[in-house]
């Protein structure tokens, strides 16, 4: 673990996005809340959240830092895309990609492991179901 001990507390934030291919169906499904395993939004929001704060566990050389804010947002798109993007902002020594990224990932698996009733073909596979473009939008540091 890199040693951080002589870095000051700053305002870090950072902005993660990624996207999730499903069929218009299940877009649907998901818009008009119908889908059988509950609310699709708040559910992935949940476990993004849960993984945010515990980034530390699960990525070997992460600092664990104090989380002041998580948000997640989503955003319909005309490719029958969902994009979700989590923000994450801290007062730490070290910033927090990895936690928003984390986040994002988790709500995008979240939300297939959701629909995937809706999404099987008749071989019970995937073929427009696509997990993808994750990356950080963003880091923000708030010097003094």
């Amino acid at each position: 673990m890199i040693d951080i001990a002589n870095k000051k507390d700053i305002t870090r934030i950072a902005k993660a996005s990624g996207k999730i291919y499903l069929k218009q169906e299940t877009i649907n499904k998901i818009k008009n809340k119908e889908v059988k395993k509950g609310d699709v939004e708040t559910i992935a929001k949940i476990a993004a959240i849960n993984g945010v704060k515990k980034v530390p566990e699960i990525i070997p050389l992460c600092h664990p830092i104090p989380i002041m804010k998580i948000d997640i947002e989503y955003n319909y798109n005309q490719d029958h895309s969902i994009t979700v993007y989590c923000i994450v902002k801290s007062i730490a020594k070290t910033g927090v990609e990895m936690e928003a990224l984390t986040g994002v990932s988790l709500a995008l698996l979240n939300i297939w492991d959701l629909v995937k009733m809706y999404e099987k073909n008749e071989e019970g596979q995937y073929p427009s179901t696509i997990i993808k473009d994750i990356k950080v939008e963003k880091k923000i540091k708030v010097r003094d």
